[in-house]
């Protein structure tokens, strides 16, 4: 394995919830994780899956620093980073980027798309101003495969698609280490789903990135991750090499997956010739 980058050790978050509205009694605690170990390294791409409920989301914010968790700790790059506050998180909220599920409802709809870019690039410094904020943005979208032109557009004006890529594109432009992708194509079609991955892949080798993958899809998990964490109810039960541990899976669990969402014959191709591009902007 590559040097490691993110490392979770003994992670427990628990939630509280008030039996009624007018309890007065002290929140019931629900748990979440039960104590998760987990290393990502550098430019590895991770894959953490499970069903809904078993943590998988929760893993990943909390390796983000977003939720502080009750016992357990996070080091990145070598630093701590659990117990924190936000102060002294902010040197590496740069270094460290999330896309989101939904790219709808993470990007402003009152905003352009070239104002959502830029904004995060003059914050942390990587431009003096905005002319060479939009400079950057610019480059970004060519990465990403979006004219320039979409920079003057707002989000309901694109398509799924080209949302999710803008997602990708304000996590890379902030020139980050580590990148999480939870669920990023779950709503996508299939064809749309092979040319995201086949970027978000193409930016994790040119980049250098570490890479967390979440998703319940175990085919998307199988062809775009080194490793891979199978989660059940908060618990990790079964982590390898992707190829060894859907071709012999060792937990019970695991196989119970792969069983019920039977795992197609895998095609090496298939992110190749996942379609041309996203449909032109008008």
């Amino acid at each position: 394995m590559a040097e490691p980058l993110v490392i979770g050790q003994g992670l427990v978050v628990a939630y509280r919830r008030r039996r009624n509205l007018f309890a007065r009694t002290r929140a019931e605690a629900t748990p979440v994780l039960k104590g998760v170990d987990i290393v990502i390294g550098r430019g590895e791409t991770v894959g953490i899956v499970g069903e809904s409920g078993s943590g998988k989301s929760t893993l990943g914010r909390t390796l983000l620093g977003l939720i502080p968790p009750e016992r357990g700790t996070v080091t990145f790059d070598g630093v701590a980073i659990t117990g924190s506050d936000e102060a002294q998180l902010r040197p590496l909220r740069r270094r460290m980027q999330m896309i989101f599920q939904d790219p709808m409802s993470s990007l402003n709809p009152r905003h352009t798309i070239g104002r959502i870019l830029s904004e995060p690039a003059l914050l942390h410094g990587l431009a003096a101003n905005r002319t060479q904020a939009l400079g950057l943005v610019r480059d970004v979208l060519d990465r990403v495969g979006i004219p320039a032109s979409a920079a003057d557009r707002y989000p309901h004006e694109l398509s799924g698609g080209q949302r999710q890529r803008v997602g990708i594109a304000r996590a890379v432009i902030l020139k980050p280490e580590f990148v999480l992708a939870d669920e990023i194509v779950s709503g996508l079609d299939v064809s749309t789903q092979a040319q995201v991955l086949r970027l978000l892949q193409e930016l994790g080798r040119e980049m250098g990135l570490a890479l967390a993958f979440i998703s319940h899809d175990l085919a998307v998990i199988r062809s775009v991750c080194h490793r891979v964490y199978v989660m059940r109810e908060g618990v990790v039960e079964e982590e390898g090499e992707c190829g060894a541990v859907f071709a012999r899976p060792k937990a019970a669990y695991t196989r119970m997956l792969i069983d019920a969402i039977p795992l197609p014959v895998r095609d090496p191709n298939w992110l190749a010739r996942g379609g041309a591009g996203d449909e032109a902007l008008a």
